[in-house]
C-alpha cells in the first residue's frame, strides 16, 4: 500500500534544499531550458494534479506549477532518507497534454 504525497511537505523540503534531481530530470531540464530556480518556483506555487501512491517504483505525484510565464510539470517521489526526488520535469504540451491540467485521451 502506497502513500499519497503531501504538497505542503514537498514545498517545505524543497525550500530547505532537502531534495535531489534524478539524472533523467537533469537531462529533461537542460533539453527544455528549465533552470533550478524555475523548478523551485513552480513547486512553491504548485499543486498536485495526479497522485501515484501505488507506483511500483515508490509513491510519487505530478505537480503543476508556474515559473514566470512557463507552466511546468514536475514528477516527484521520496528518497530512502525521505528527501524529495525530482524524477522528471517538463513543459506540458501536445500531443500528450490538451492543456496544463488535462491529459490527451491517448496520453
Amino acid at each position: 500500500m502506497g502513500i499519497n504525497m503531501d504538497i505542503i511537505e514537498i514545498k517545505d523540503k524543497v525550500e530547505r534544499n532537502e531534495y535531489e534531481i534524478s539524472f533523467h530530470a537533469e537531462k529533461e531540464r537542460y533539453a527544455e531550458n528549465i533552470t533550478i530556480f524555475d523548478l523551485e518556483m513552480a513547486i512553491s506555487n504548485g499543486e498536485i494534479i495526479e497522485d501515484y501512491p501505488t507506483d511500483p517504483r515508490g509513491s510519487s505525484c505530478l505537480i503543476f506549477g508556474n515559473a514566470k510565464e512557463k507552466p511546468l510539470h514536475i514528477v516527484c517521489g521520496y528518497t530512502e532518507q525521505k528527501w524529495i526526488r525530482i524524477i522528471t520535469v517538463y513543459i506540458p504540451k501536445p500531443p500528450k497534454w490538451v492543456n496544463e491540467r488535462t491529459r490527451d485521451k491517448g496520453g
